[in-house]
């Protein structure tokens, strides 16, 4: 049964392998293929295209990217509506994947759109969008569900898939000795987002944070998860620019996971690692920096006062947020002060975070693949 997907990032190749997986156990010759990534490919899948190509955030970066991006959209499109899918499935990337959901649709082809676009936290009128190209939506977060049935389009609830990955009592001692760190001595963790756009705008501010932290407390290890090779050498050659070789050491290609269950507090790219860092029960800073032009367009357009998931999701300010001017050096360093060195900080936000991690752990990529195959009529 051929089935098409599109993954824009690594937390949609996430999603997707799991969705996959789930799936294989109603459609046992299910012919996964279109954008996609190594989790996505692990489980059958056939990448026609590198799944980097959707990989851009901000409107100056989408527009100079643009060209190559509706190219391939366009010949996705045509492919589809020549060969029929039994099901369409965008999983995230929601500027790439409405639009070619609208199409499809249409034509009579069933679509699901994995994970919402985050309408209650800004641009609220896509709501229309998805109802003309969403036949049924699988949503991460509980509150979810209700806003899309009350609005008419279909939704299922299957929880975080990190809450089901991530221990609910992470193993700080065992994760320090698989990195070889100092299991007696403070970790900071440095997470400057999976994009290369990330790594330009945030990479020097952060590096210059956490060089503050280490000047002041010369006790504290600092490591930095780079998300793939390109993001090493783009943050390694930053490091280099700025006169900051001595933090060359602390880069690691991956084992973000590793790293966030061995750290003491991070600082970290507002994105879904904000919520893989609650889960593993961490105090952090998010911070985010982007185009000025960018800046200029989004900064007026949130219904909320929070970016960080951890922060939406308990409809608070439970840890820091410095953005865009605001994240400098030496404000990130003293907010990381805190979440490093306050006893009383940490024993505040560690049960808000295991009750977090609790409410989202669902299964879900059975959930999900439920989901699809009873659409279908494959369950």
């Amino acid at each position: 049964m051929p089935v098409a997907l599109v993954a824009g990032e690594a937390s949609g190749d996430l999603l997707a392998g799991l969705l996959l997986r789930g799936l294989k156990t109603h459609i046992p010759g299910l012919d996964a293929f279109g954008i996609g990534g190594r989790r996505m490919q692990a489980e059958g899948f056939r990448a026609d295209w590198p799944m980097d190509k959707l990989a851009v955030r901000g409107y100056v970066e989408v527009l100079r990217h643009y060209p190559e991006i509706a190219l391939i959209r366009r010949r996705l499109r045509t492919g589809l509506i020549a060969k029929p899918p039994r099901v369409f499935i965008g999983v995230d990337a929601p500027d790439f994947n409405l639009d070619l959901e609208i199409d499809l649709k249409r034509r009579g082809i069933p679509t699901v759109q994995f994970v919402s676009p985050s309408i209650w936290a800004w641009r609220g009128e896509r709501i229309e969008k998805i109802r003309r190209a969403v036949d049924h939506m699988l949503v991460l977060f509980p509150f979810e569900e209700r806003l899309y049935r009350e609005a008419g389009i279909a939704a299922t609830y299957v929880g975080h898939p990190l809450a089901d990955l991530i221990p609910a009592v992470p193993d700080r001692g065992a994760a320090r000795a698989l990195l070889g760190l100092d299991g007696g001595r403070p970790v900071l963790a440095v997470l400057p987002g999976s994009r290369l756009s990330e790594i330009r705008y945030l990479g020097p501010c952060f590096a210059r944070a956490a060089a503050l932290i280490q000047k002041a407390h010369p006790e504290v290890q600092v490591i930095v998860p780079l998300a793939s090779r390109a993001t090493l050498l783009a943050f390694s050659g930053i490091l280099h620019r700025i006169g900051l070789e001595s933090l060359l050491p602390a880069l690691v290609e991956g084992r973000s996971h590793e790293v966030l269950a061995a750290c003491d507090a991070a600082l970290i790219a507002s994105g879904t690692a904000t919520l893989e860092a609650a889960l593993f029960k961490r105090p952090m800073v998010i911070a985010y920096r982007m185009a000025h032009l960018s800046w200029l367009k989004m900064r007026n357009m949130g219904y909320l006062p929070w970016v960080g998931l951890p922060n939406i999701l308990a409809r608070e300010f439970l840890v820091p947020e410095l953005l865009q001017d605001a994240a400098t050096p030496e404000a990130l360093a003293s907010a990381l002060e805190v979440q490093l060195f306050d006893a009383d900080n940490r024993a505040r936000l560690v049960p808000r975070f295991a009750a977090l991690h609790s409410e989202l752990r669902r299964d879900t990529g059975r959930l999900a693949g439920l989901a699809v195959a009873g659409l279908i009529g494959a369950a």
